[in-house]
């Protein structure tokens, strides 16, 4: 098949590198409409219980993560001039297009009481504007008195005071995004230039913006950066300026390809998909590395090029295609979840790896045939003396020293299971940016005087319609609500508690004191009185609050970005015992579906239940999902590589041999996140399928080379093993080398968690390609005896043997191509 395909690309290589010119620009066209996902990925299940109840929150109070906060702690803002700034800051904040609302200190509304038409009235604290000092001093100690704002806008403790910002969220998930960003940063710099006070930014619509921005930043940069370093290595390899320049044209129009797959399946340019092309770019290069350095050594032969070429497709094709099958089966087994983002990763990277071999297998032979041969000078890498005592002393120690060898790898792998064992699973809403980038701080601004800004929610169903303003219901929410305020993650919730104890203090003209709920003969009169509001207004009221049947309650407060470890046992073990405890008792019986629990009476059938959910309780669960999904697809990959093994060797002792050099690198580097506390995140854990699915190719190389070897040394395990090493160990070594420096770029990341998948990705595969050269070459010579049994239906079997054997149909079909290659090269070698 090879040796056909061969001919064949030799044959008709102007058509195909026509059809590929036409195909990429086919896709080049399509690229140009690839866009930028603007939402946090959706990653729990649909049928989940607590994405399903999420929903229904959605569809009823609204979005939840809409609010753009900025804060400032400056005493400053309370003086005339600055709080008029800040005045105006809020008005054009208002008039920003996709703004729908800003809640500040100079717009704070109070509700005051009418004894002639017995209602609430409301009006702006600040309005009229005051015209001094003393008239603004007098106005905010009013504020002061209004506990309802306290610990929302204001901390009365620190001094600290915010905006709230709410964004549509149409503009939130649309390219409209940056542009109210813009312009929201833009009122808020001229507002610090003209008082000189500092100004902190946060929420979820910031964070998706910055992201969403840096993003596309780095997808230019590591793409820029994995070519730079991908084209030093191929030069240091050949010397030779060929050897770098078309090999990276190839991989270029690969990430065509990326970028056309994305736009052609209708996905967006996420975190994920986002790194695609630089990892296209790492992973396709060992493909031309492999290529020319086998096209070296047979040109080196017999100094043709068409026959060199010819020879190395017939002999290196199958061995290509399955390193290529294996490193997509580590982004295919993505594409068995059901969590979007992961399976959208598995098609884009899945597809294009197989591109990329396609585009190499074809345009390498076809371009470099028609390039000068290569020099004395760029074919002395082939002698590299450096590369080869690094070699033979590998060998030294495989066939002298395999009791240090097994000795030493037990420890390691002790040492790494120890490492593993400490290894925690923990992810934070803002995991991905670096402790010190400005988004941060300003985060921990908010976490210090508000404490926190990720959003939380509670949903209380009383059961029965209007049971949301029955006292019992409200005190049991109020009491929750004291609970909550005890703890420090958590934020002054907000909800119809909040103004009913509000509407109780304006009915006693303001007294500080009587901020609280009434008692039973206090609630006729409030409540008559709210009763005669009119009822858009009330509905405008309460909507955010309270459902339209009166049956639900909503309860809103933010939490500190603290993590999942902590966010969970906040939950489990506080916040949950409280919620029975006030909930509960002897004659409730409660039952649990998920983050909502039922409180049914045994002597009624009225039921009430509390629910916890959010977007940040989501992304929280979301990154569980991942990390289980990520897991599932680890045993899926290593189900296939199996399966693959046992296909091309046909024998059980190739898959224990392939399996153990490949799982000792992902232990060792789980040990390596345990000891130095780098947590297991989706971002961490998607590095262990993806490098099994490339390491396992260094395997699969050193396997096919010493079946052959094997043969061509009369069956001599120990020869076999050291022709291996050093012959085969030139191209893993090249290869991995490629890969390191390639996946390494990710290392000047500013998300963390690409960071450490650059780290982490080139930290195993230089631990594999050790253990590809020692471990399994000791493990051979340990229980291989040399006794050779003939699977003739192996794909792999003997490979240079059929190549051998299939040189004449080669000469044979090619003979023309190869004489006028002859002729060309005698030409150019004269010109060189």
């Amino acid at each position: 098949m090879w040796t056909r395909l061969a001919i064949f690309i030799i044959k008709q290589r102007l058509p195909l590198i026509a059809l590929l010119a036409v195909m990429t620009a086919f896709m080049a066209y399509k690229a140009k409409d690839v866009e930028m996902t603007y939402d946090f990925a959706k990653v729990v299940s649909a049928d989940d219980p607590d994405m399903m109840y999420y929903k229904r929150f959605h569809d009823q109070f609204g979005e939840d993560g809409n609010v753009l906060v900025a804060g400032m702690q400056d005493s400053s803002v309370y003086e005339l001039a600055n709080f008029k700034h800040l005045s105006d800051l809020s008005k054009n904040l208002n008039n920003v297009e996709g703004v729908t609302a800003v809640i500040s200190l100079p717009n704070l509304i109070n509700i005051s009481k009418d004894t002639v038409e017995r209602k609430f009235t409301t009006s702006k604290i600040f309005e009229p504007f005051p015209q001094s000092q003393q008239q603004l001093d007098s106005l905010l100690k009013k504020v002061q008195e209004l506990h309802f704002y306290d610990g929302q806008i204001i901390n009365q403790k620190t001094g600290a005071t915010l905006l709230a910002i709410t964004v549509d969220p149409a503009y939130l998930n649309s390219s409209r995004r940056a542009s109210v960003m813009n312009n929201i940063m833009t009122l808020t710099d001229d507002f610090s230039a003209k008082t000189k006070i500092k100004l902190h930014l946060a929420g979820l619509p910031f964070v998706r913006a910055i992201m969403t921005t840096k993003v596309a930043d780095e997808m230019k940069l590591f793409l820029l950066l994995a070519l730079v370093v991908t084209g030093v290595t191929l030069y240091l390899s050949f010397r030779s300026m060929s050897a770098v320049v078309f090999p990276l044209l190839i991989i270029s129009l690969a990430v065509i390809w990326v970028l056309g797959t994305i736009s052609l399946m209708g996905y967006k340019i996420s975190l994920l998909t986002g790194l695609i092309p630089a990892i296209i770019v790492v992973i396709g290069v060992p493909n031309s590395t492999y290529l020319l350095a086998t096209y070296h050594q047979e040109f080196r032969k017999h100094g043709n090029q068409v026959l060199a070429m010819a020879r190395v497709i017939s002999k290196l094709g199958l061995v290509i295609f399955i390193n290529n099958a294996t490193t997509a089966i580590g982004f295919i087994v993505f594409m068995f979840t059901d969590i979007a983002i992961l399976y959208e990763f598995g098609v884009v990277a899945g597809v294009n790896t197989f591109v990329t071999f396609l585009l190499s297998i074809i345009l390498v032979p076809a371009v470099f045939i028609y390039l000068k041969p290569p020099t004395e000078k760029q074919l002395k890498h082939l002698d590299a003396r450096t590369l080869t005592k690094l070699l033979e002393f590998m060998d030294y120690l495989v066939l002298k020293k395999r009791g240090f060898i097994y000795g030493f790898t037990i420890a390691l792998v002790v040492l790494g299971s120890w490492g593993v064992y400490k290894m925690k699973a923990v992810s934070y809403m803002v995991d991905d940016l670096p402790e010190e980038s400005s988004v941060n701080k300003d985060l921990q601004f908010f976490e210090h005087h508000f404490n926190g800004v990720m959003p939380l929610e509670i949903v209380v169903n009383t059961g029965q319609k209007q049971g949301v303003l029955k006292l019992p219901n409200l005190r049991k929410m109020e009491e929750l609500e004291n609970f909550l305020q005890t703890q420090p993650i958590l934020t002054t919730p907000i909800s119809i508690v909040g103004l009913v104890k509000t509407a109780t203090q304006s009915f006693y003209n303001g007294d500080e004191s009587s901020f609280r709920l009434p008692d039973n003969t206090e609630r006729n009169f409030i409540f008559s009185y709210l009763a005669k509001q009119p009822k858009a207004e009330t509905q405008k009221l309460l909507r955010s609050f309270v459902d339209s049947t009166g049956q639900e309650a909503r309860i809103s407060l933010k939490v500190a970005d603290v993590g999942s470890q902590e966010l969970d046992s906040l939950i489990i073990n506080k916040l949950k015992p409280e919620i029975r405890k006030i909930w509960g008792g002897e004659d409730v019986k409660i039952t649990e579906e998920g983050n909502t629990m039922n409180f049914t009476r045994v002597d009624s059938d009225r039921k009430q239940s509390v629910s916890l959910t959010g977007t940040t309780l989501l992304f929280i669960k979301g990154n569980q999902y991942l990390i289980d999904s990520l897991g599932s697809s680890l045993l899926q990959a290593f189900i296939a590589v199996i399966l693959i093994v046992v296909f091309l060797f046909r024998t059980s002792k190739s898959v224990i041999i392939t399996l153990i050099p490949n799982i000792i690198p992902l232990l060792l580097v789980g040990g390596f996140m345990g000891f130095f506390n780098i947590a297991l995140k989706p971002s961490t854990a998607l590095i262990f399928t993806i490098a099994l699915g490339i390491t396992v190719d260094n395997t699969v190389h050193f396997l096919a080379y010493y079946r052959h070897t094997l043969v061509a040394n009369g069956f001599n395990v120990m020869k076999a093993i050291s022709t291996s090493i050093v012959e085969a160990g030139t191209s893993m070594i090249y290869t991995t080398v490629t890969l390191f420096f390639g996946f390494g770029i990710f290392a000047f990341s500013e998300f963390g968690g690409t960071k450490a998948l650059g780290v982490l990705m080139a930290l195993t595969l230089l631990i594999a390609l050790f253990t590809n050269l020692i471990i399994l070459p000791a493990l051979l010579v340990s229980f291989d005896k040399g006794k050779y049994i003939h699977e003739s239906d192996a794909p792999i079997q003997d490979y240079d043997e059929l190549y051998t054997q299939d040189a004449e149909e080669l000469n044979e079909a090619l003979s023309e191509d190869i004489k006028k290659s002859t002729n060309l090269d005698t030409e150019k070698k004269g010109e060189v």
